[in-house]
């Protein structure tokens, strides 16, 4: 529990190539008892962004795992995680780090990603703890803003001052785990919350002002950890029971099928690669004419899990013809191409 690590393995074989510890596992009495790292590295060329469980954050060189710079969410900057510790993936924007430390002090920084310096924080009135969403980029009535799902809704700030400007208080889990990270388009943004429902709001502008118009919100749309992704006009993801496509702006139910569903995807090639929770893994055709399967599998040898609550909740990769499925210690790698 007093190391977390980033590692970096070989394509071709998978052997280790280095690792670099980047600090602490957080809250590693948490009940139930989830102690790991979380979050996936932010990679940008020749060096990647990490955040620890434990707020730790670091520039690391890919080539040799060198650490650029680091600070602590925690100490650096009064963050306050939510009940399942640091989970996001940290944003770069041109040269701009985004992360949440949450609290009162930085509810939401943003750092020079070249020397970790600050440019600015946004403390919020109504103090919000980090969730375990990642911020996003999202661009409306002529106003660059970062938008993230805290512990108490969707919030969007300024890009350039990190000035606070609206808030959407529907999405609040009903169980303290605000997860999936938004999915924008067009100054639309879905969002869902685990427990509460899903549904997207339209980002209009009067005056100088932004306010967040909701579009639909409700109980059966897509909420899974494992997130979604919009494919043209559709907005593909999972429920607690089925995997789903809806339309974006509307969110009229376009097809629901159970398939392997609760699960992580990815798109690639018109394809959704579905990592389930229960650990297999479904190739989907992303079309609003209906659910069609082009193949499943089981990983072989899967890890043991600690208890039944535990289940496969990462992201499948695909990336130069090969499909990436982590759970636990446990990667393959599949040729796709």
């Amino acid at each position: 529990m007093e190391n977390e690590f980033v590692e970096a393995v070989s394509v071709k074989d998978g052997k280790k190539i280095w690792s670099t510890r980047i600090g602490a596992v957080g809250i590693p009495k948490q009940q139930p008892n989830f102690p790991t790292a979380r979050s996936t590295p932010t990679v940008d060329g020749e060096v990647l962004y990490a955040l620890g469980s434990d707020g730790d954050l670091a520039c690391i060189e890919t080539g040799a795992g060198k650490i650029k710079w680091k600070k602590s969410l925690r100490t650096d900057f009064g963050g306050k995680p939510g009940h399942w510790a640091y989970a996001e993936s940290p944003l770069l924007d041109g040269d701009t780090l985004v992360c949440t430390p949450g609290g009162s002090q930085a509810t939401l920084l943003a750092l020079n990603k070249n020397s970790g310096e600050l440019l600015w924080k946004c403390p919020l009135a109504e103090a919000d703890d980090a969730a375990y969403s990642s911020a996003i980029v999202v661009e409306a009535g002529g106003i660059k803003q970062y938008v993230q799902l805290l512990q108490k809704g969707l919030v969007g700030v300024d890009a350039k001052t990190g000035k606070f400007l609206w808030r959407y208080s529907k999405p609040v889990s009903a169980f303290d785990a605000n997860i999936p990270t938004p999915v924008a388009s067009d100054g639309i943004i879905y969002v869902g919350s685990a427990g509460t429902g899903g549904g997207a709001v339209k980002l209009n502008s009067e005056g100088g002002t932004i306010e967040p118009e909701q579009l639909y919100f409700g109980p059966k749309y897509p909420t899974a950890i494992g997130g979604a992704v919009k494919v043209g006009n559709y907005l593909y993801g999972a429920t607690g029971q089925a995997l789903q496509c809806i339309e974006f702006t509307t969110g009229q139910v376009k097809w629901e099928e159970r398939s392997i569903a609760p699960g992580s995807l990815c798109y690639a090639d018109g394809l959704l690669f579905v990592h389930g929770e229960n650990g297999d893994v479904a190739l989907v055709q992303a079309t609003p004419d209906g659910y069609r399967e082009r193949g499943r599998f089981s990983p072989p040898s899967q890890p043991p899990k600690a208890n039944a609550m535990e289940k496969a909740w990462t992201y499948p990769v695909a990336a130069n013809g090969r499909l990436y499925i982590r759970d636990h210690d446990s990667l393959w790698c599949y040729a796709v191409k």
